[in-house]
């Protein structure tokens, strides 16, 4: 079992990765693809006049305020219009791919952060009206019946809270929840650096190996989106995964490389 997370920023080669998919799905490879969206929905608020609000939380990470507007713009580009893509991708290549978001059949349930407490100007403030959450549970039974019947599932980082809230989830934490619940033996990140570097974004400073009883150590040389990566890897191999590997989604082969070990490999 291997979970791919394909990143939502610009320069990630979804062909070459649903190619490498495609052809280790028809090789016997049992695979459930998640992916981001960040780039693609920051672009399409911008073009809707709703921009989107990036906040810092008191704990150093960054993510995307996520009033009602935001969440539904969130959904449609997701859900919507990447989701189904990647699913027409790897169809295409053979992949009898199951679109679905983690709000179907409450897949991955996460509590709500109806307030967060950001860093702003120097200054802490709490915003409400957020529609985001930490994934608590994942139905990894109705994964393993779409698998069973010989669907490649490929998830959308949405996720339902207990009222019937939809939410923005992050993606690499998620992608760790559901490696955890399928008891995946590697979840592979793929964005657009070559791994993680002690130096960003110099590419001659790779991290190549991380020992996971180190892996929270290494947040040090984490930038940006990075530190969520990071984050979601410590979960994974805390909920049981084999090895994460943070790999380069833009070469030829990424999948094929990411396995060959080529990035920052952490087991």
């Amino acid at each position: 079992m291997i979970v791919i997370k394909v990143g939502g920023t610009n320069g990630v080669n979804s062909d070459a990765i649903c190619a490498d998919v495609a052809a280790y799905v028809k090789g016997g490879q049992t695979i459930v693809v998640m992916h981001g969206g960040s780039g693609e929905t920051n672009a399409i608020s911008e073009r809707l006049g709703h921009p989107p609000r990036l906040v810092t939380a008191v704990s150093g990470f960054t993510s995307r305020y996520t009033d009602r507007a935001t969440l539904e713009i969130f959904a449609m580009v997701t859900a919507g219009k990447i989701n189904t893509l990647l699913a027409e991708k790897l169809q295409r290549l053979g992949v009898n791919a199951f679109g679905l978001s983690g709000v179907d059949g409450r897949l991955m349930v996460a509590k709500r952060k109806e307030a967060i407490r950001i860093v702003e100007n120097g200054k802490q403030l709490i915003l409400r009206d957020d529609y985001t959450g930490k994934i608590e549970s994942v139905n990894g039974d109705l994964l393993a019946m779409l698998l069973d019947a010989g669907y490649t599932p490929v998830i959308a980082p949405l996720a339902i809270s207990p009222e019937g809230d939809a939410l923005n989830v992050d993606a690499d934490r998620a992608a760790a929840m559901v490696a955890g619940a399928m008891r995946a033996e590697q979840l592979i990140i793929l964005s657009n650096v070559p791994g993680l570097l002690r130096h960003f974004p110099d590419a001659s400073t790779l991290i190549t190996h991380i020992d996971k009883a180190r892996v929270e150590q290494s947040l040090e040389f984490a930038e940006g989106r990075m530190k969520k990566k990071v984050l979601g890897a410590s979960e994974a191999l805390a909920l049981g995964v084999g090895q994460v590997v943070f790999a380069d989604g833009r070469v030829e082969h990424p999948v094929q490389s990411a396995l060959a070990g080529k990035g920052t490999v952490i087991s």
